[in-house]
């Protein structure tokens, strides 16, 4: 496929990063401290970056990356706080990452998603910032029709229960911002995440496929889009200085969906490769299960529960896949990491890091 090229914007002295101490802010907090690469794209920079992280036990984990960042502790939700961060920003970047996706409680989508992203670009637009760019997600547009089918950059929104609620309420919110002319902003929608800084819930799924425990439903033909998070590194970095982006949305996600039964093999080629016993028993669950797990989540989360092993289990028969093709064209994104080698690097990071799978 052909890409423009376009001369892209210079770096900015200050970039701000909300929800830096999460599985994205700390992937793109190392790729800043690494600089450009053909992996990562033009994200090296010289100034400084400024981050928001939501507790003081957070801290560590982001000086761990980027220890010269400027760290800001508190609620996204709170005014004052979203003002005391973008206090004298004028000109920044800002990637505004911070959202939940599976909260403790039901009401953090929209305290997190909803009045968080409000926040931002409030305070982002009466300090005059350069560009925001908002990082959205698959669900504000809900599952595929078919197998065969993909997201295009235009889809209608669709959103699936309480998460992709918040999250189409949150791109709303950016899209306005920039339509009224109050702030520049871009919206970069990943799917499915995987690689290193990966949280627990991760973890569990890797000893899940190794044991041989994580079901395949039905015939396991269903697809999913994924995105590596070097991948979509490089396509929030181009999102921030491509001269043509503001006012457009863009799906970024490794090149073509997977079969959810080829994801399975895949994670187990990977840990084998990475020296892990890995059973060759498969766990399967008819169609219905699938079906069944979601009107459970429907029920829970209309009265405001949600339950993340449900929610999870809802989804697995589900194709959720969207066409990267505008991504690719408009902005020059060539995703280089492909799934069993990035299955590979986020294995082998949790064993440098110690954690058992």
């Amino acid at each position: 496929m052909s890409r423009h090229v376009a001369k892209l914007l210079p770096p900015p002295e200050l970039t701000v990063l909300t929800g830096a101490s999460g599985w994205f802010g700390r992937g793109y907090l190392d790729a800043v401290a690494r600089g450009d690469s053909e992996e990562t794209g033009p994200v090296g920079r010289e100034g400084v970056t400024r981050v928001l992280v939501p507790r003081p036990e957070d801290v560590t984990a982001v000086q761990e990356v980027a220890p010269k960042a400027e760290i800001h502790v508190g609620d996204i939700a709170d005014p004052a706080v979203v003002d005391r961060l973008f206090h004298g920003c004028r000109d920044a970047s800002v990637v505004h990452a911070a959202g939940v996706i599976h909260p403790a409680r039901y009401a953090d989508f929209e305290r997190v998603n909803v009045v968080g992203t409000t926040n931002v670009l409030v305070a982002a637009a009466r300090e005059g910032v350069r560009r925001v760019v908002h990082i959205s997600s698959n669900s504000p547009f809900g599952t595929n029709p078919r197998t065969d089918d993909l997201f295009r950059q235009h889809e209608p929104f669709n959103p699936y229960l309480g998460y992709g609620e918040s999250k189409m309420r949150g791109e709303a919110a950016a899209r306005a911002a920039h339509r009224t002319g109050r702030v520049e902003t871009v919206i970069v929608r990943p799917p499915w995440f995987y690689g290193p800084w990966q949280p627990l819930r991760q973890t569990t799924f890797f000893t899940l496929v190794r044991k041989g425990r994580l079901p395949v439903i039905g015939d396991g033909r269903n697809r999913r889009s994924m995105v590596y998070v070097e991948n979509l590194v490089q396509g929030v970095a181009l999102a921030e200085r491509h001269p043509t982006a503001p006012g457009q949305a863009f799906w970024v996600a490794d090149s073509e969906p997977y079969e959810m039964r080829a994801v399975v093999e895949t994670v187990k080629q990977a840990l084998r490769d990475e020296g892990l016993d890995v059973t060759d028993r498969q766990f399967r669950l008819p169609a219905l299960a699938g079906r069944v797990a979601e009107r459970i989540d429907r029920s829970l989360q209309a009265r405001g529960i949600y339950h993340q092993e449900m929610h999870v289990l809802g989804e697995m028969d589900k194709t959720i896949a969207c066409d990267i093709s505008a991504t690719e064209s408009v902005l020059g994104y060539a995703p280089q990491i492909g799934l069993l080698e990035g299955m590979r690097r986020s294995i082998r990071w949790c064993r440098q890091q110690g954690v058992a799978l």
